[in-house]
């Protein structure tokens, strides 16, 4: 008889096992489903326990209901129903449903509760166009680059015919420390980055100061703040952010007192709805209201943005990106504790470039209060980032089917995600912004995935790198083979530049951080020559505009032309699985923002994608 843990865990979505890169199975051990179990608000630490969990176990969620917009549901419920469309609008009736609008919709029926998702079934296609991406933080030639280059650079590159202007993500992040600069790692994904603000000179240095940049653009933001009276927008701005706005600035202001991570904060500190919270947001008000002015110049920074890509015709205006997870003891799991899993963080399994696998101290949400709150949550992520941007890229997009949760002292295991439904929301939100989503669909895929991310008009990323039909004997892909549906590229921020690919940069890279002889990585440089060696074969010129020039030619509706490529830079912008041994996220590039439009490789990247009727 099997373990009622384990038996709990499948209920609760926790799968049973999986197979990795190898093929070999790994089977979700109780030690895991118990902490899983408790990440998720369950505790059952004994069999006694989670038998009578299984006992009590009532499927009181509500049931997913997704149908097209502007048709009828299939659901024809037996009795009297009440129905709340999105906007407030309530109606009654008996019998089938009415046609529902776009939007997330409650129904209560038959002693039940549905979440009826009225999305398109698919999101359209792009045109064929090309657009670059540029590492926001890198852009300036001095300081940290701002949202004030990302508008100059927006209208250059808009001129040269660009459709899209791609950054990392520009979430929310940890201005009382410095050193928390990763993109990925982001303390609030529906809040902005203050840190792109533009304010001050900064250093020049090759390699961005944060910890000399940040502290120096927080004291004359300080100032700015100091002096402002106030005005009509900043009051509207406070009008329409409501408590929401509040809590997170109120979280900015205990941070910058109490610490980085609520988690070290005083106890009576650590839930927004303690009296030492309540009674903080008085005594802390000036410092309330100078993290709410920061948002707000940051939002109309960004919004400047948006439109001068706009202006300057981009089709897709700025591409934005939108990080897999959040960090566990930031403002976003500080505000809202009960949407996220406790104890456990989103990571990857095992596999040949990560033997130990990885854990990317990121809070995963919890499939369970998702459903619970009808995705507000994640269709409040999506729509904040849509606000800015009609492209949007969605990080690790296999977490929409299955999650691999790290807990606490135990292996991971997958948790199932409710699959249609994050893509129903998705195409809720997209078609409201008039926005293209991708997702980032690299590695080893859940069966069925790709298919559902086609049939939903989600484009996948395909990496010229990887697109081969042979790995030993290197075979690449032909551009005539690249499906439409799909964004191509030739690398991305986690992988070798063109010129370092070539060089085996990223090879030498590593074998300097953990001290491997010139012997130990010559049979890796010598497979690497023989993939340049491969790829050249496609290439008209077997340099940086003959490698454009087969993106250009690929199926691919949406062609990502990279900075660091285009300037020819040798060393990736980030290193995955270093954190101090590489200078990851902070390489300046070696043109400014004002100076790409006029840059000759710029312009020849522009004229080979002309030529490709992109």
């Amino acid at each position: 008889m099997r373990d009622a843990r384990l038996l709990l865990a499948e209920r609760k979505g926790i799968l049973s096992g999986y197979h990795d890169l190898t093929g070999q199975y790994h089977e979700t051990s109780v030690e895991t489903a118990v902490a899983l179990l408790a990440a998720m608000g369950v505790a059952a630490e004994t069999e006694a326990a989670a038998q009578a969990a299984l006992n009590d176990l009532a499927d009181d969620l509500p049931e997913d209901v997704i149908c097209a917009e502007g048709q009828v549901p299939d659901l024809v419920p037996a009795g009297p129903w009440q129905l709340r469309l999105e906007h407030g609008e309530k109606i009654g009736g008996q019998g089938p449903l009415p046609a529902l609008p776009l939007g997330i919709h409650d129904l209560r029926a038959d002693g039940r509760r549905y979440t009826l998702l009225a999305a398109p079934p698919r999101l359209p296609l792009p045109a064929p166009c090309w657009g670059m991406i540029v590492p926001l933080y890198g852009i300036s030639a001095r300081g940290i680059g701002s949202y004030a280059d990302l508008a100059e650079l927006a209208t250059g590159l808009g001129a040269q015919g660009a459709a899209f202007l791609g950054m990392n993500p520009v979430h929310a992040g940890f201005p009382t420390e410095p050193g928390l600069f990763s993109p990925y790692t982001p303390s609030h994904r529906r809040r902005l980055n203050v840190m792109h603000l533009p304010a001050g000179q900064g250093s020049a240095s090759a390699l961005i100061d944060y910890h000399r940049d940040i502290p120096e653009r927080t004291a004359l933001l300080r100032a700015e703040h100091d002096g402002f009276a106030g005005d009509a927008g900043f009051d509207r701005y406070l009008s329409e952010g409501g408590e929401p706005l509040q809590r997170f600035a109120l979280h900015q202001a205990l941070s910058a007192r109490h610490g980085t991570y609520w988690s070290d904060w005083p106890e009576e500190f650590t839930s927004p709805e303690s009296p030492a919270v309540l009674a903080a947001r008085a005594e802390l008000s000036n410092e309330i209201r100078f993290h709410a002015w920061l948002q707000w110049r940051t939002e109309t920074e960004l919004a400047k943005a948006r439109d001068a890509a706009r202006a300057a015709g981009m089709a897709h205006g700025l591409y934005l990106d939108l990080a897999v997870g959040t960090h566990p003891f930031g403002a976003e799991t500080w505000e809202d504790r009960s949407s996220f899993a406790a104890g456990a963080s989103l990571g990857a399994p095992p596999d040949p470039l990560g033997p130990e696998g990885q854990n990317w101290n990121l809070a995963p949400f919890n499939p369970h209060a998702l459903r619970a709150r009808a995705y507000a949550p994640f269709a409040e992520t999506l729509r904040s980032q849509l606000r800015f941007a009609n492209a949007l890229r969605i990080d690790h997009v296999i977490g929409f089917m299955r999650a691999f949760w790290v807990p606490q002292g135990a292996p991971g295991a997958y948790v199932a995600m409710p699959r249609e439904a994050m893509l129903a929301v998705t195409r809720i939100e997209a078609a409201r912004a008039g926005a293209t989503i991708i997702g980032e669909d690299l590695g080893v895929l859940p069966e069925g995935l790709q298919g559902a991310l086609s049939e939903s008009g989600i484009l996948g990323c395909r990496v010229a790198m990887f697109e081969r039909d042979n790995w030993q004997t290197p075979h690449f892909r032909a551009a005539r083979d690249y499906a439409p549906d799909t964004i191509a590229s030739f690398s991305t921020h986690d992988l070798p530049t063109w010129r370092g690919w070539r060089e085996g940069a990223e090879i030498t890279a590593r074998a300097e951080i953990h001290h491997r002889s010139e012997a130990e990585i010559a049979p890796e440089l010598a497979a690497r020559r023989t993939e340049v060696a491969a790829f050249d074969q496609m290439l008209d010129t077997p340099d940086t505009d003959g490698m454009h020039g087969f993106l250009g030619r690929t199926g691919s509706r949406l062609v990502a032309a990279q900075a660091e490529i285009v300037l020819g830079c040798l060393d990736q912008p980030n290193l995955p699985g270093t954190v101090d041994e590489y200078p990851n996220w902070r390489r300046r590039l070696p043109v400014s923002a004002g100076d790409f439009a006029n840059d000759e490789r710029v312009i020849r990247l522009a004229r080979i994608m002309r030529m490709n009727e992109r």
